[in-house]
Order: C-alpha cells, then sequence, then structure tokens
C-alpha cells in the first residue's frame, strides 16, 4: 500500500482499498479481471490519502462518508493513466505490464472508460450535491485538456509558463481537488478549504516537477521504466527547457519526434551538466515552501504533521 508518512491514515487507507476493489464488481470476470489488474499495479494512493486527511481535519469528520470520494478520485487517476499508456504505447507502468500491452488498446481504453463510470457512479449514489459533482467533473475536464496541450506541444519546447499551466491542469489540479473534497466533507470553514486547496496545488506542482527530474536522474528499478522515457515520448518538461537556453545541440535532439535511444542518452547528458536539475529543484522547493505556508493555523497537532511529513517526502522521494 501507500509509502508516503500517513501512518494515521493506515487503517482509513485500508477500509478505502476495500471500497476501491468492491467498486469493480459487476458479475463480470473479464472485465473485473482487468479493472483489479490495474488498481493492483499500485500506486501511492495519495490522492486519497490526502482527501481523508484533509476530512480528517474538519469538525464533521465521518469516514463512511468520505471513502466513496477517496475511492473515486483514485479511481479517476488510474483511469487517466490507463489512456495515457494507450497514448503513449508503453509497455509498463511501475514495473508491471500495462492493460494495453496484455489486451491491447481497445480493451485498455474502455476499460479507462469503465474506471471513470464506476467513480461518477461512487459518487452519483450518495447525497454529495453539485458543489463536489461540479469539482470532479472539471477535475476530469482539466485533465482532459491538459493531456491535449502535451499532445499538441509534443517534441516542442515550450515557454516555462506553458509548462506550468499544462503540470497544473494535469497533476497540481488534482492534488487541489482530493484537498478542497475532503476539507469540504470534513466541514471546514470556506477560507480553511481554500488553503488545504492551494496546499493541495502547490504539493502538485512540487510533484510533477520531482517527475521530471526523476524521469532525467532516476534509475529504472525505482522509477519502473527507463530513464528518458519522457524524451522519447516528445514530452519536454522544465529541465529540459531550461538546459537548452545554452545547448542548441539539446534543442535539436530534444525537438527530433525520430529521437534515437542513443541520442536520449546524449540528451540527459547534456541535460546533467547544464543547471535545468538544479533550477528544477529550487523550483519545486519552493513551491513546498508554499505548500506549507497554506496550512491552516488551527490543524489537530497529528494532522498538521501529517501534511508537512507527505509534502516534505515529495521533496525527497527518489520512484
Amino acid at each position: 500500500m501507500s509509502s508516503l508518512p500517513f501512518e494515521i491514515l493506515q487503517a482509513d487507507l485500508a477500509r478505502c482499498e476495500k471500497v476501491l476493489f468492491d467498486s469493480l464488481k459487476i458479475g463480470d470476470e473479464f472485465v473485473e479481471t482487468i479493472s483489479q489488474h490495474l488498481l493492483k499495479s499500485g500506486g501511492k494512493r495519495l490522492r486519497p490519502g490526502l482527501c481523508i486527511l484533509s476530512a480528517r481535519s474538519g469538525k464533521n469528520f465521518n469516514l463512511e462518508r468520505i471513502l466513496p470520494i477517496a475511492a473515486a478520485l483514485e479511481l479517476i487517476h488510474t483511469a487517466s493513466l490507463v489512456h495515457d499508456d494507450v497514448i503513449d504505447e508503453s509497455p509498463l507502468r511501475r514495473g508491471r505490464k500495462t492493460t494495453n500491452s496484455l489486451w491491447g488498446n481497445q480493451a485498455a481504453i474502455l476499460s479507462g472508460d469503465f474506471l471513470f463510470a464506476r467513480a461518477f457512479k461512487l459518487i452519483a449514489s450518495h447525497d454529495y450535491g453539485t458543489r463536489i459533482s461540479e469539482s470532479l467533473a472539471e477535475l476530469v475536464e482539466n485533465l482532459s485538456v491538459g493531456e491535449i496541450l502535451q499532445d499538441r506541444y509534443s517534441f516542442q519546447v515550450v515557454k516555462e509558463f506553458e509548462y506550468l499551466r499544462r503540470i497544473e491542469m494535469k497533476t497540481a489540479g488534482f492534488l487541489s481537488t482530493a484537498c478542497e473534497l475532503g476539507a469540504i466533507v470534513g466541514g471546514l470553514t470556506d477560507s480553511d478549504v481554500k488553503k488545504l486547496s492551494n496546499y493541495g496545488k502547490f504539493i502538485g506542482m512540487a510533484f510533477q516537477l520531482t517527475d521530471d527530474i526523476l524521469d532525467i536522474v532516476g534509475n529504472e528499478k525505482n522509477l519502473g521504466k527507463k530513464a528518458g522515457t519522457d524524451l522519447k515520448q516528445g514530452i519536454i518538461t522544465l529541465p529540459v527547457i531550461y538546459a537548452v537556453e545554452n545547448s542548441e545541440k539539446l534543442r535539436e535532439i530534444v525537438t527530433n519526434p525520430n529521437i534515437s535511444d542513443a541520442e536520449i542518452e546524449d540528451a540527459i547528458d547534456l541535460i546533467l551538466v547544464s543547471d535545468g536539475i538544479d533550477r528544477s529543484k529550487i523550483l519545486a522547493d519552493e513551491f513546498l515552501d508554499r505548500a506549507k505556508k497554506n496550512l491552516p493555523n488551527n490543524l489537530p497537532p497529528e494532522i498538521l504533521e501529517t501534511f508537512i511529513d507527505a509534502a516534505n517526502f515529495i521533496g525527497k522521494r527518489n520512484f
């Protein structure tokens, strides 16, 4: 299960895991097998963890009330990854074979659609009101737009602000929503809901920056994929954007849709001798500082400590 510093949530996350797998039971062995494979591929359960932690921050905390939302967030996340794997033609996800490599693109796409449907069914079967439903719909909308933009600008070096906008839509907005929905259901004030939403957004920005750094400096054993996978797929991230400022050779390599494995190795070497990694780390740390400064000052001490530990973990993780 989660390797994040969510010790106080282990029992809650175990309950959430049961809700997740129970939501897949429709009486069809093939559909359930594919769906269970997706969820068993691991994952940090960061989104449901943040959602439950945020709910625990409020006076109205009720575990049974928040679990369907927490599970729905993980289903949406997993569904988006399945579609990503089809688009990227990825054979592995976290060191395991992807759905598309096992059952083909059609089954993978449809299984992702199934997970989206089950997520919204979980929400629809509980009386959460329009605010929760609209937030989740907006989340999926932003995920889709972010993915479209990423595809639109593949093998192109975009401006820093364009890159940051894209990762806010794809990653940071998701963590922001997880915190926001938990805080709403937990009964926090509108002011504190906004603060936790900002916390989620800023750790999300740092999370994606760290991911992009690890794609350059990480190893296959920890990542479950080869370094330079983003480059192979034409995803030009911030370390690369910074590095090409002083390397036309690197720009030529990373903007070539026919980039070879040897060229990817050359590109990584050029990025490593630039200041791209260091500058990206500095920005990630700045986002983490902003996240911690946005935490409400009236949180229970154990909850506050866990939020801080989660932010620190994101800055130091190697997978």
